[in-house]
Protein backbone atom coordinates (compact mmCIF):
# COMPACT_ATOMS: atom_id res chain seq x y z
CA UNK A 1 0.00 0.00 0.00
CA UNK A 2 1.41 3.09 -0.52
CA UNK A 3 -0.08 6.37 0.83
CA UNK A 4 0.03 10.03 -0.93
CA UNK A 5 -0.56 13.31 0.52
CA UNK A 6 -1.78 15.20 -2.47
CA UNK A 7 -2.68 18.10 0.05
CA UNK A 8 -1.79 19.15 3.03
CA UNK A 9 -3.83 22.72 3.96
CA UNK A 10 -6.16 23.86 5.41
CA UNK A 11 -9.15 25.60 3.77
CA UNK A 12 -7.32 28.89 3.31
CA UNK A 13 -4.28 27.11 2.14
CA UNK A 14 -0.67 28.21 1.84
CA UNK A 15 0.17 30.83 0.85
CA UNK A 16 -3.10 32.34 1.73
CA UNK A 17 -4.37 34.94 -0.12
CA UNK A 18 -3.32 38.62 1.01
CA UNK A 19 -1.60 37.41 3.72
CA UNK A 20 2.38 38.35 4.04
CA UNK A 21 3.29 36.20 7.20
CA UNK A 22 6.57 34.58 6.71
CA UNK A 23 5.23 31.00 6.04
CA UNK A 24 3.25 32.33 3.42
CA UNK A 25 6.34 34.36 1.89
CA UNK A 26 8.05 31.32 2.10
CA UNK A 27 5.48 29.61 -0.05
CA UNK A 28 5.17 31.41 -2.91
CA UNK A 29 9.00 31.86 -2.99
CA UNK A 30 9.13 28.05 -2.92
CA UNK A 31 6.86 25.59 -3.90
CA UNK A 32 7.55 22.99 -1.82
CA UNK A 33 6.12 24.98 1.07
CA UNK A 34 2.97 25.23 -0.86
CA UNK A 35 -0.61 23.55 1.01
CA UNK A 36 -3.70 22.31 -1.09
CA UNK A 37 -6.51 21.56 -0.08
CA UNK A 38 -6.03 18.62 2.42
CA UNK A 39 -7.04 15.40 0.52
CA UNK A 40 -5.02 12.01 0.32
CA UNK A 41 -4.11 8.73 -2.31
CA UNK A 42 -4.07 5.20 -1.73
CA UNK A 43 -2.62 2.93 -4.02
CA UNK A 44 -3.07 -0.32 -3.71
CA UNK A 45 -2.86 -3.71 -6.27
CA UNK A 46 -2.81 -0.99 -9.02
CA UNK A 47 -5.85 0.46 -7.97
CA UNK A 48 -6.56 3.94 -7.01
CA UNK A 49 -8.72 5.25 -4.38
CA UNK A 50 -9.08 9.14 -3.61
CA UNK A 51 -9.52 10.13 0.30
CA UNK A 52 -11.38 13.27 -0.32
CA UNK A 53 -11.34 15.43 -3.88
CA UNK A 54 -10.73 19.32 -3.30
CA UNK A 55 -7.80 19.77 -5.55
CA UNK A 56 -9.04 21.92 -8.09
CA UNK A 57 -7.18 19.88 -10.66
CA UNK A 58 -9.03 16.56 -9.63
CA UNK A 59 -9.81 15.75 -13.03
CA UNK A 60 -6.26 15.98 -14.39
CA UNK A 61 -5.08 13.66 -12.12
CA UNK A 62 -8.18 11.11 -12.64
CA UNK A 63 -6.99 11.39 -16.12
CA UNK A 64 -3.54 9.93 -15.71
CA UNK A 65 -5.09 7.40 -13.78
CA UNK A 66 -9.04 6.60 -13.06
CA UNK A 67 -9.84 6.08 -9.12
CA UNK A 68 -11.64 2.94 -8.57
CA UNK A 69 -13.36 4.70 -5.97
CA UNK A 70 -13.52 8.17 -3.86
CA UNK A 71 -14.10 8.39 -0.36
CA UNK A 72 -14.68 11.61 1.19
CA UNK A 73 -14.64 12.90 5.08
CA UNK A 74 -17.42 15.12 4.42
CA UNK A 75 -19.01 17.62 2.21
CA UNK A 76 -17.40 20.87 2.90
CA UNK A 77 -16.22 22.74 -0.32
CA UNK A 78 -12.65 21.95 0.39
CA UNK A 79 -12.94 18.34 0.86
CA UNK A 80 -15.28 18.30 -2.95
CA UNK A 81 -15.01 20.81 -5.00
CA UNK A 82 -12.75 19.14 -7.26
CA UNK A 83 -15.76 16.51 -7.94
CA UNK A 84 -17.71 20.17 -8.95
CA UNK A 85 -15.85 19.84 -12.73
CA UNK A 86 -14.74 15.89 -12.50
CA UNK A 87 -18.64 14.56 -12.50
CA UNK A 88 -19.05 16.62 -16.46
CA UNK A 89 -16.66 13.50 -17.31
CA UNK A 90 -16.71 10.57 -19.27
CA UNK A 91 -16.62 7.05 -19.24
CA UNK A 92 -17.45 4.47 -16.47
CA UNK A 93 -18.87 5.79 -13.28
CA UNK A 94 -16.83 6.32 -10.21
CA UNK A 95 -18.48 5.29 -6.75
CA UNK A 96 -18.31 8.01 -4.37
CA UNK A 97 -18.62 6.67 -0.63
CA UNK A 98 -18.92 9.18 2.28
CA UNK A 99 -20.87 10.20 5.13
CA UNK A 100 -25.37 10.54 4.90
CA UNK A 101 -25.79 14.28 4.50
CA UNK A 102 -28.55 15.33 1.96
CA UNK A 103 -27.61 18.42 1.18
CA UNK A 104 -24.00 17.54 0.56
CA UNK A 105 -22.55 20.48 -1.75
CA UNK A 106 -24.25 23.09 -4.29
CA UNK A 107 -25.89 20.37 -6.50
CA UNK A 108 -23.23 16.98 -6.82
CA UNK A 109 -26.20 15.10 -5.30
CA UNK A 110 -28.86 16.67 -8.29
CA UNK A 111 -26.96 16.75 -10.62
CA UNK A 112 -23.75 13.83 -10.06
CA UNK A 113 -23.21 13.06 -13.54
CA UNK A 114 -20.43 10.21 -13.89
CA UNK A 115 -20.45 10.22 -9.96
CA UNK A 116 -21.80 7.38 -8.61
CA UNK A 117 -22.89 8.31 -4.74
CA UNK A 118 -23.55 5.86 -2.87
CA UNK A 119 -26.04 5.30 0.22
CA UNK A 120 -24.40 7.00 3.57
CA UNK A 121 -21.34 4.78 5.23
CA UNK A 122 -22.42 4.31 8.46
CA UNK A 123 -19.99 4.32 11.46
CA UNK A 124 -18.06 1.67 12.56
CA UNK A 125 -19.40 -0.82 9.35
CA UNK A 126 -16.48 -1.67 7.18
CA UNK A 127 -16.39 -1.56 3.76
CA UNK A 128 -14.13 -3.38 0.78
CA UNK A 129 -12.26 -1.86 -1.50
CA UNK A 130 -10.62 -4.37 -3.50
CA UNK A 131 -8.01 -5.22 -1.01
CA UNK A 132 -8.65 -2.48 1.12
CA UNK A 133 -10.86 -2.68 4.00
CA UNK A 134 -11.80 0.75 4.83
CA UNK A 135 -14.09 1.07 8.44
CA UNK A 136 -15.56 4.73 8.81
CA UNK A 137 -15.22 6.54 12.11
CA UNK A 138 -17.49 9.70 13.44
CA UNK A 139 -15.38 12.84 14.08
CA UNK A 140 -15.97 15.83 15.91
CA UNK A 141 -16.84 18.62 13.22
CA UNK A 142 -19.34 21.02 12.12
CA UNK A 143 -20.58 18.79 9.56
CA UNK A 144 -21.69 15.13 9.56
CA UNK A 145 -17.95 13.94 9.05
CA UNK A 146 -15.88 10.68 9.36
CA UNK A 147 -12.37 9.38 9.40
CA UNK A 148 -11.28 6.56 8.14
CA UNK A 149 -9.33 2.98 9.57
CA UNK A 150 -7.37 1.70 6.41
CA UNK A 151 -6.15 -2.26 6.07
CA UNK A 152 -4.77 -3.60 3.68
CA UNK A 153 -4.33 -7.18 5.70
CA UNK A 154 -0.63 -6.01 6.60
CA UNK A 155 -0.46 -2.50 7.48
CA UNK A 156 -3.42 0.10 9.59
CA UNK A 157 -3.55 3.21 9.09
CA UNK A 158 -5.83 5.94 10.36
CA UNK A 159 -6.83 9.30 8.60
CA UNK A 160 -8.61 11.62 11.16
CA UNK A 161 -9.36 15.10 9.84
CA UNK A 162 -11.01 17.48 9.80
CA UNK A 163 -12.28 16.98 13.78
CA UNK A 164 -11.56 18.77 16.87
CA UNK A 165 -10.19 15.57 19.54
CA UNK A 166 -12.04 12.23 19.09
CA UNK A 167 -15.44 10.63 20.24
CA UNK A 168 -15.21 8.05 22.85
CA UNK A 169 -16.12 5.52 20.34
CA UNK A 170 -13.85 6.80 18.07
CA UNK A 171 -11.02 6.41 20.54
CA UNK A 172 -12.02 3.27 22.12
CA UNK A 173 -12.09 1.76 18.46
CA UNK A 174 -8.61 2.62 17.76
CA UNK A 175 -7.01 1.50 21.10
CA UNK A 176 -8.23 -2.01 20.20
CA UNK A 177 -7.69 -1.69 16.60
CA UNK A 178 -3.82 -0.71 17.41
CA UNK A 179 -3.21 1.40 13.98
CA UNK A 180 0.44 1.31 12.34
CA UNK A 181 0.09 4.97 11.45
CA UNK A 182 -2.24 7.78 11.86
CA UNK A 183 -2.82 10.71 10.10
CA UNK A 184 -4.49 13.71 12.07
CA UNK A 185 -5.99 17.08 11.63
CA UNK A 186 -3.47 19.46 13.39
CA UNK A 187 -5.23 22.92 11.99
CA UNK A 188 -3.94 25.35 14.54
CA UNK A 189 -0.99 26.30 16.51
CA UNK A 190 -1.19 26.00 20.35
CA UNK A 191 -1.98 29.73 20.75
CA UNK A 192 -5.75 28.93 19.64
CA UNK A 193 -6.48 27.62 22.93
CA UNK A 194 -9.99 26.96 22.15
CA UNK A 195 -10.31 25.53 19.22
CA UNK A 196 -14.22 24.55 17.60
CA UNK A 197 -13.44 22.64 14.34
CA UNK A 198 -10.02 21.76 14.21
CA UNK A 199 -7.33 20.59 16.55
CA UNK A 200 -4.75 22.47 17.50
CA UNK A 201 -1.25 21.31 17.80
CA UNK A 202 -1.24 20.21 21.30
CA UNK A 203 -4.48 18.03 20.95
CA UNK A 204 -3.38 16.07 17.74
CA UNK A 205 -0.27 15.15 19.94
CA UNK A 206 -2.22 14.06 22.57
CA UNK A 207 -4.51 12.33 20.19
CA UNK A 208 -1.19 10.25 19.24
CA UNK A 209 0.09 10.04 22.41
CA UNK A 210 -2.68 8.27 23.52
CA UNK A 211 -3.09 5.86 20.85
CA UNK A 212 0.42 5.15 20.45
CA UNK A 213 0.96 4.53 16.56
CA UNK A 214 4.95 3.96 15.36
CA UNK A 215 4.31 6.66 12.87
CA UNK A 216 2.23 9.42 12.50
CA UNK A 217 1.76 13.10 9.90
CA UNK A 218 -0.31 15.92 11.05
CA UNK A 219 -2.37 17.49 8.27
CA UNK A 220 -4.45 20.31 7.44
CA UNK A 221 -2.06 22.72 8.38
CA UNK A 222 -2.51 26.31 8.38
CA UNK A 223 -0.13 29.20 7.49
CA UNK A 224 -0.70 30.01 11.15
CA UNK A 225 1.03 26.82 11.84
CA UNK A 226 3.29 26.68 9.46
CA UNK A 227 4.61 30.53 10.34
CA UNK A 228 4.26 29.22 14.26
CA UNK A 229 7.06 26.24 13.57
CA UNK A 230 9.34 28.70 11.56
CA UNK A 231 9.25 30.88 14.51
CA UNK A 232 9.83 28.45 17.24
CA UNK A 233 12.19 25.85 15.93
CA UNK A 234 10.02 23.33 17.92
CA UNK A 235 10.47 19.77 17.24
CA UNK A 236 7.94 16.79 17.35
CA UNK A 237 8.32 13.98 19.33
CA UNK A 238 9.70 10.79 17.25
CA UNK A 239 7.62 9.33 14.64
CA UNK A 240 5.72 12.63 14.62
CA UNK A 241 6.41 14.72 11.20
CA UNK A 242 4.40 17.72 9.55
CA UNK A 243 2.94 16.20 6.15
CA UNK A 244 4.00 17.89 2.76
CA UNK A 245 2.10 17.76 -0.31
CA UNK A 246 3.38 15.24 -2.61
CA UNK A 247 5.18 12.96 0.12
CA UNK A 248 4.22 9.44 -0.32
CA UNK A 249 4.65 7.21 2.16
CA UNK A 250 5.15 3.02 1.28
CA UNK A 251 3.98 0.43 3.82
Amino acid sequence: MKLRFAGTGDSGQVPCFGCDCPACQRARLLSGHRREPCCGEIELDGELILIDAGRMDLAARCERQRPAAIVLTHYHADHVQGLLHLRWGRGESIPVYGPKDPQGCADLHKNPGILAFQPGLKPFRALTLGGLTVTPLPLNHSKPTLGYALDDGAHRIAWLCDTVGLPAATERFLAEWRPHGMVVDATHPDSLLAPRNHNNLAMALEIIERLGPSRAWLTHISHELDADFMATSRILPGGVELATDGREILF
